[in-house]
């Protein structure tokens, strides 16, 4: 008979290798010498290297095992030398072999989530709820109270979910494991139990308070810190006030989803702030001081003569100071000149007698005016 090849050869791995990197080799090489992906010739070679490093994994991903085989070679995890359990020849095959394999990619071990053969344990589900607040308080930050559902143990059944005087009994589909086998061929994968969900349990006679769910579903009030710079879109996670987990598994976390309320004046953009302000013709052509908003109160700009509409005027830091940010963003005004109107006769002939005086000026009272007639010029030749 042929000896055996190392272990630690099969796997392709050091002698040193974690047990995460022998899981990861063990799954690989049985994912390549899949019978599915080896027809005809080369099956028979493909089987015997799937049992032979199925064997490996099962001595290596054992501390015990690997221990007495690092020391002593096969001779220490023979079966015939130490009563210990075989591998290989005599094990489970390609069902077993491939069951391990789903079990590690979908996250069940033998036994399902519970681990141990016990019931299957799930994280409860992710809550989320959504808050809308000022510009102001997303600048400041502020403290909040929110209603949230939250479960309590039933009180008639003691979270049992079972009508008071009666008990759940063992699921008989699954044996109490919450978790069945399917088998199909090659394969041999695990999922839960359709008769019980997992729980391992059948309830005959419903608690008639909870309909047998075990809890109650209430309302609760929870503190919740707003962090000053938060923008809209930004999420604050509250870790475990979701849904309850199923059979004794972690609650679900609660995201609260920020949203900015339209503001009167200021548009967010990022840490900085945009604003109109607008403008009177007169101080836009002989130039002048106008207060403008801010979030930290008023401040002053100064136009210069001859400003033209959507000019920008930079404050620097009168913006907003993100969450993670160093220095506030900045303000940015943009000047709308306004056009008078519902004027008097009077003011008509003024303004008229006006552009007869600009007009007998020239093209240096019209900084674009000289240029826009040269472009329509080329357009229309």
């Amino acid at each position: 008979m042929a000896s055996k090849r190392d272990y630690y050869e099969v796997l392709g791995v050091p002698k040193n290798a974690s047990d995460e990197e022998i899981k990861k080799a063990y799954r690989k090489l049985a994912m390549k010498h899949h019978p599915d992906r080896n027809q005809g010739e080369a099956s028979k070679d493909a089987e015997a290297k799937f049992k032979e490093g199925k064997e490996a994994y099962e001595m290596l991903s054992d501390a015990e095992k690997r221990a007495a085989y690092d020391q002593y070679g096969h001779a220490g995890v023979d079966p015939n030398m130490r009563g210990g359990p075989g591998g290989g020849e005599g094990g489970g095959g390609f069902a077993d072999a491939f069951g391990d394999i789903f079990g590690d990619i979908f996250g069940q071990g033998r036994g399902g989530r519970g681990g141990g053969g016990g019931r299957q344990v799930f994280r409860g589900s992710d809550l989320s709820y959504a808050m809308e607040i000022t510009l102001e308080e997303a600048a400041t930050g502020k403290d909040a109270q929110i209603r949230i559902p939250t479960w309590d143990n039933c009180a008639p059944c003691k979270g049992s979910g079972a009508k008071p005087g009666t008990q759940a009994k063992t699921c008989a589909g699954c044996q109490g494991q919450g978790v069945v086998q399917m088998r199909q061929g090659f394969f041999s994968v695990q999922q839960t139990c359709p008769q019980c969900r997992g729980s391992g349990k059948i309830i005959p006679e419903p608690c008639p308070a909870c309909q047998g769910a075990g809890k109650l579903k209430r309302q609760k009030t929870l503190e919740v810190k707003i962090p000053a710079g938060i923008d809209g879109g930004m999420r604050i996670r509250s870790a475990g006030n979701g849904e309850p987990g199923t059979n004794g598994g972690p609650p679900g976390d609660l995201y609260i989803e920020i949203r900015l309320k339209k503001h009167d004046i200021f548009e967010r953009d990022g840490d900085d702030l945009h604003c109109q302000v607008p403008v009177s013709f007169i101080t836009a052509a002989l130039g002048g001081e106008i207060e403008v908003p801010t979030l930290q109160g008023k401040a002053a700009i100064d136009i210069p003569e001859g400003t033209q509409a959507g000019k920008q005027f930079r404050l620097r830091g009168k913006g907003v100071k993100g969450v993670r940010a160093s220095y506030p963003g900045d303000l940015y005004c943009h000047i709308a000149v306004e056009t008078p109107v519902k004027l008097t006769e009077h003011q008509r002939k003024l303004l008229r007698e006006l552009e007869e005086s600009l007009k007998k000026g020239g093209a240096r009272h019209s900084p674009s005016g000289e240029s826009w007639t040269d472009r329509l010029k080329n357009f229309f030749s």
